[in-house]
């Protein structure tokens, strides 16, 4: 758990780090959403090279990026194991079998795609706060969310819970690792394959993971006091956000990967080069 990459923030100087939070929040929810647009491993093909550029444009070593992985890793394997288990269509022959269990092509594909949607889900918002501090990421919620405030919404305060959530997770990975340290020192046993055993074993961990979730609570609740924070009214910022060149080139070369993808998905114009591209 130490090796988690979600939450954390990797210092590099690159055109990446400097893009504008809000741009990039915003860029992160239309990649998300793209992800379920694309239906074929070509279209799953152009969003990983994306993904690479983006990452070596970051200067971010890609096993740190990859880390972030293991957290799906047992939901991953799940997933591909029931599709490959019993998706298939009616009219298909199997083409392998073993014991009570048959395997489809359609089972191997799909399988394929659910796992190529999951590992780009994870990668993306990992990519935002790796290369996005967390003050800057409440900065740019709160500006994005700031409509909101004419209808009496606290928007400043949501803001701030989502940047402590997002710097806490690695921090209570931290804490739960040294649970778990403690716990095996004194005789805990958490590799049995009973799965009841290992729910059991879990109580140890999450009872103290809880008291000190707590206590961190309480312990920032009374340094933000100490420091006289008492919200947004009236609290101005030393980096102020504007919008640069290489902000626009980011959002043009975004919108053509959404286009692009789209019309892989969609082919309005019924290209026959499109046509024979998705059946990959």
């Amino acid at each position: 758990m130490r090796d988690i990459s979600f939450g954390q923030y990797y210092a590099a100087e690159s055109v990446v780090h400097r893009l504008d939070p809000r741009l990039k929040l915003i860029l992160t929810i239309a990649y998300m959403v793209l992800v379920f647009f694309i239906q074929t491993f070509f279209g799953f093909g152009i969003l990983f090279v994306f993904v690479l550029a983006v990452t070596f444009s970051a200067r971010i070593p890609p096993l740190r990026l990859l880390r972030s992985l293991r957290t799906i890793l047992i939901l991953l394997l799940f997933t591909i194991s029931i599709t490959l288990l019993f998706y298939h269509n009616s009219a298909e022959t199997p083409i392998a079998e073993w014991w009570i269990f048959s395997f489809y092509r359609s089972g191997f594909i799909n399988s394929g795609l659910l796992a190529c949607r999951l590992v780009l889900l994870i990668i993306g918002p990992t990519l935002l706060t790796l290369t996005t501090t967390p003050v800057s990421l409440t900065d740019a919620i709160e500006s994005l969310l700031k409509p909101l405030s004419w209808i009496k919404i606290p928007v400043h305060a949501f803001a701030m819970i989502m940047s402590i959530a997002l710097r806490l997770i690695p921090t209570l990975s931290e804490e739960t690792h040294k649970i778990i340290a403690a716990q095996k020192a004194r005789g805990a046993n958490f590799d049995s394959r009973n799965p009841f055993k290992r729910a059991k074993a879990l109580i140890p961990i999450l009872i103290p993971l809880f008291v000190s979730s707590f206590r961190r609570a309480d312990e920032l609740a009374y340094a933000m006091d100490s420091r006289c924070y008492k919200g947004a009214k009236g609290r101005t910022r030393m980096k102020v956000m504007r919008f640069a060149w290489r902000d626009l080139f980011a959002f043009l070369v975004f919108g053509a990967l959404f286009f692009g993808i789209l019309l892989l998905r969609y082919n309005w114009w019924n290209w026959d080069w499109v046509r024979l591209i998705t059946q990959w």
